[in-house]
């Protein structure tokens, strides 16, 4: 699992040429991570939706109840 991760995470942020710096590079790696793959990914434990997706359901769900 953590090497298709990597692996993917490669292929988002390298378009063959270097970060300027490791700011940058953290910086990239962050915005991927957090705003992108925990946020909008379709996850198979979730039924393949966004955890997003999933959240907004179980709040309607849970109004609803």
């Amino acid at each position: 699992m953590a090497e298709s991760f990597f692996a993917t995470l490669m292929l988002e942020l390298t378009d063959d040429k270097p970060f300027k710096n490791r700011e940058a590079a953290r910086s990239a790696v962050f915005e991927y991570v957090e705003l992108f793959y925990n946020r909008i990914r379709m996850h198979s434990a979730l039924g393949y939706r966004s955890p997003m997706q999933a959240e907004r359901d179980y709040q309607t769900v849970r109004s609803v109840s």
